[in-house]
C-alpha cells in the first residue's frame, strides 16, 4: 500500500532545483519527486548489479579468448609512442 512522506526543512536550493527538474520533465512537483526516490531506490540492488557486471566482464573476456582486455595507460602510452 502506497504510503506517504513528508520532509521537513528542505533547502531553498535544492526547493528550486527540484521544481525546474519537474517542469524539465513535464511532471508535477509530487510525481518528479517520487521519480526521484524510484530513481535512488527502485532499482536492483547492489549486489545484483554487481554479478550482472562481473557476468559481463567474463563473457568479454571468453569473447576475446581469455585474453584480458589491455589497460588505458597501455593504450594511451602506445598511441602517443606511434606518434
Amino acid at each position: 500500500m502506497p504510503a506517504n512522506l513528508h520532509v521537513r526543512n528542505v533547502p531553498d536550493e535544492i526547493t528550486r532545483r527540484m521544481k525546474a527538474r519537474a517542469a524539465a520533465n513535464g511532471r508535477s512537483a509530487e510525481a518528479e519527486h517520487r521519480a526521484v526516490l524510484e530513481q535512488a531506490f527502485g532499482g536492483e540492488d547492489k549486489q545484483a548489479w554487481l554479478n550482472r557486471a562481473d557476468a559481463l566482464r567474463a563473457a568479454i573476456l571468453a569473447r576475446r579468448g581469455g585474453e584480458p582486455l589491455p589497460s588505458s595507460v597501455d593504450l594511451i602510452r602506445e598511441d602517443r609512442d606511434s606518434r
